[in-house]
């Protein structure tokens, strides 16, 4: 099967220069992909002859004349430019051309974009940021990150679900632990949004191993964990602060004097295992689930290394059928707890299993939404 990735090629903080490497090297080292390159036609191809890329036959460059900048407004991205880069691109995936998206632009017009041109599946109310932090076990899916700063108790439900499907799929674990983000452990604590939320995920089929404190997403101790955006978001941007505090204090210690330079020497080969185990790159590209189509979000700076990474969750997302476990989730997974409040119906169950036919119309429209394709 041939895995058809669109790309936003304008999106981040730099463009092709990031994104147009990256695609080539993934193309490179996977066969079975194929990647639509979308954009400002001139810079793509400026980038693709200096990558000796403008023969590769499965690179497609798909034009388009605005780009969306990291500080527009959502409603600019999402009236005013209906042909940009981060819209022409969501449309290929709407009509069938493309399995998944992949773009490192503004994140809050990203969401929104794609909330518009993808629509939700059928039982989520708000989509949500999911993102992969690591931990002594590997890593732990973490959701919401962003997209939601206040949430009722069935969102919360919600994102369980997709970081359950998520997890499940791409890990292969059929049944992965769920954690509620708490004060503390126990059941009594935190505020009502939160104990209402735990008691839907305890009537859930869910494997819900219950309240989770912030240092468990670094100790694994479950698989997922749950919280609304703005805590999600803090806790994201206090442990990006965190790391590179501490790398750059351990640059400093070994580079105080002659010999502690010495002794970075003999630490090397351990430095670089440690760098490379906590490297952020490796951990660029945060999945936007509920949606009725595959997104994934590069971080805005991450450079080519990185952003090729994130290519890499989306194909693998693909490859996993992710969506499709993801429906399977909402249909199958917590019936109780929806009994009991929350608004899925098996008329939604036929509903997301209708979105993910393909759509036997797959030409993208002109202007309006999608540009018409050239081989790179």
């Amino acid at each position: 099967m041939t895995v058809k990735i669109t790309i936003d090629c304008m999106g981040g903080d730099h463009g092709p220069a990031v994104t147009v490497p990256a695609a080539v090297n993934f193309v490179r080292s996977h066969p079975d992909a194929h990647l639509m390159l979308v954009g400002i036609e001139q810079a793509i191809r400026a980038q693709l002859k200096k990558s000796k890329a403008l023969d590769e036959p499965r690179l497609t460059v798909v034009p388009a004349t605005e780009v969306v900048a990291m500080d527009d407004p959502v409603e600019v991205a999402l009236r005013k430019k209906k042909d940009s880069s981060m819209r022409v691109a969501l449309n290929l995936v709407k009509e069938g051309e493309a399995q998944t998206c992949i773009s490192a632009g503004n994140t809050g017009a990203l969401m929104a974009v794609s909330r518009y041109v993808l629509k939700t599946l059928a039982g989520i109310e708000r989509p949500a940021i999911a993102f992969a932090m690591p931990s002594q076990k590997g890593y732990t899916t973490v959701l919401d990150l962003g997209a939601n700063v206040d949430c009722e108790p069935e969102h919360l439900l919600q994102f369980a679900e997709m970081g359950h499907a998520l997890v499940s799929a791409i890990e292969g674990r059929e049944r992965p632990t769920i954690g509620l983000l708490n004060i503390g452990e126990e059941v009594i604590k935190g505020n009502e949004t939160i104990k209402r939320a735990g008691e839907l995920l305890r009537a859930s089929t869910l494997n819900f191993y219950g309240n989770v404190e912030g240092n468990d997403i670094y100790k694994g101790t479950t698989d997922v964990v749950v919280c609304d955006g703005f805590v999600g978001n803090v806790a994201l941007k206090t442990s990006e602060g965190l790391a590179k505090m501490l790398s750059d204090m351990i640059k400093e210690e070994f580079t105080r004097s002659l010999s502690s330079k010495l002794m970075a020497l003999v630490a090397m080969p351990v430095l670089k295992r440690f760098r490379k185990r906590v490297d952020p790159a490796q951990y660029n590209g945060a999945a936007l689930l509920g949606l009725r189509g595959l997104v994934i979000k590069s971080h805005g700076s991450a450079e080519a290394y990185g952003f090729e990474w994130a290519i890499k969750r989306g194909y693998d997302a693909v490859k996993n059928g992710v969506l499709e476990r993801l429906v399977r989730a909402m249909d199958e997974n917590a019936p109780s707890a929806r009994d009991a409040g929350t608004s899925a119906t098996a008329a939604d169950a036929s509903a997301n299993a209708a979105a993910l036919q393909p759509n036997p119309s797959p030409n993208p429209p002109d202007a309006s939404g999608t540009a018409q394709h050239t081989k790179a």
